[in-house]
């Protein structure tokens, strides 16, 4: 496979020793198969109903997907600031460009946080309105 920005030979890696990716030597994006983005997203934050939709706002780009050669689609990555590359005609995967793999964790670990407040948001409101009925019902 060669890479779909600079068409360098393609190596097999052990992404942080937890699954083998495709990394391109020449300008560090690594490929994706399609189950190995939620791989890496669960790395930091595995509860997916909560995760949000991956896809928004895709259209079309010039560059090829490693597996069939289609035009691969560039997409808004869960409403963050974020555009990744997949291939859209036949689901085979994912093109992270240099360093966007930290940012997919960071948006994650982001993502848990937000979950986490709100969670612990909502036990002190239902704690704090079950006093209330319970001070009120004395009265």
């Amino acid at each position: 496979m060669n890479c779909p920005k600079c068409d360098t030979d393609l190596v097999k890696k052990y992404y942080k020793g937890m699954f083998e990716i495709e990394s391109c030597p020449n300008c560090r994006g690594m490929w994706l198969d399609s189950t190995e983005l939620d791989k890496l997203e669960d790395m930091v934050f595995d509860n997916d109903e909560r995760k949000g939709s991956l896809v928004h706002f895709q259209s079309k780009t010039n560059c090829p997907c490693p597996h069939c050669g289609m035009d691969l689609h560039e997409f808004q990555y869960r409403l963050y600031d974020l555009k990744l590359d997949y291939c859209a005609e036949n689901a085979h995967g994912f093109w992270l460009d240099a360093g966007e793999d930290e940012r997919v964790m960071a948006f994650m670990n982001q993502r848990e946080g937000e979950i986490q407040r709100k969670v612990d948001a909502e036990s002190i409101w239902k704690l704090t309105l079950k006093e209330m009925h319970s001070f009120l019902r004395k009265k």
